[in-house]
């Protein structure tokens, strides 16, 4: 008995088959629409100046006077989004329990508009959040933490309405049964189940809000990124180059303790 032939590749009837075929046109599509200009972008002269570019940057400043500068605006960068990520948490649990069915019998009748809410507070980047906030609070690092805590209160909000709708509901309705009211449910069993993915999606989040806030002080809502700005527009090559060492240090230093707070939580 000969062993059975694998199913063709292609065949007309195959759905999946026309979707990838639809999505590669597409991207085709995106290709031709595009002015990509590749023959000057690998031209001799871009690619002299290029070199030059990162020649300059491979020699960073170490004045101390300016690295002094760089410590303080790392400082001021890691604490925008510390504050910011523990606004976010604090706001996105205080949505995320109307924005949750947390057994089949909850009516939740918030649970649509909170949701609303949610999507519309992270469907605007932290970016668009900062050049917004700062016409009211203005230059500095208060605008980039509230950018921060805004958009981030709308992706925890629903990651944590997920955790506690996907949970085991047997400890809860075990209360319920009980008569238990409704708030010591959440306490005693809705919140103790969710709490270890709470704090990994918190985390998580912080390592995100880090590379954010590094980035917000672009305009002009302090911290690394605002420093950055500032000698990358005057090409500064020897300053700028300090300041890329120093955030990609702020971001190693954060996933680092980010790793480190897992592996606690799992022993």
């Amino acid at each position: 008995m000969s062993p059975a032939r694998p199913p063709p590749l292609w065949h007309w009837r195959c759905k999946a088959c026309w979707l990838n075929l639809g999505l590669l046109a597409l991207v085709l599509a995106s290709f031709t629409s595009l002015d990509l200009q590749w023959a000057k972008f690998l031209s001799v002269d871009t690619l002299a100046s290029m070199g030059r570019f990162i020649r300059e940057l491979m020699v960073p400043q170490t004045a101390p006077a300016f690295l002094h500068k760089v410590l303080w605006a790392s400082l001021e960068t890691l604490a925008m989004s510390a504050v910011g990520t523990a606004l976010a948490a604090m706001a996105g649990l205080a949505l995320a329990l109307p924005a949750a069915r947390s057994h089949p019998g909850d009516t939740a009748p918030w649970r649509g508009p909170t949701r609303l809410l949610l999507n519309a507070l992270r469907s605007i980047p932290e970016l668009v959040w900062a050049a917004l906030l700062l016409i009211s609070a203005g230059l500095g690092p208060l605008a980039g933490t509230l950018a921060l805590a805004l958009h981030t209160t709308g992706v925890l909000g629903r990651l944590f309405a997920e955790s506690f709708e996907n949970q085991s509901s047997g400890p809860a309705d075990a209360l319920r049964l009980r008569g238990v009211s409704k708030g010591k449910v959440f306490w005693y069993a809705d919140f103790p189940q969710a709490l270890p993915q709470l704090l990994s999606y918190t985390l998580y989040r912080w390592e995100n809000n880090i590379r954010a806030a590094a980035v917000l002080g672009v305009v002009g809502a302090g911290g690394l990124g605002q420093l950055l700005a500032f000698h990358m527009g005057l090409f500064q090559m020897m300053e700028t180059s300090s300041v890329l060492i120093a955030m990609m240090g702020l971001v190693a230093l954060v996933d680092g303790l980010s790793y480190f707070s897992r592996w606690v939580m799992q022993r």
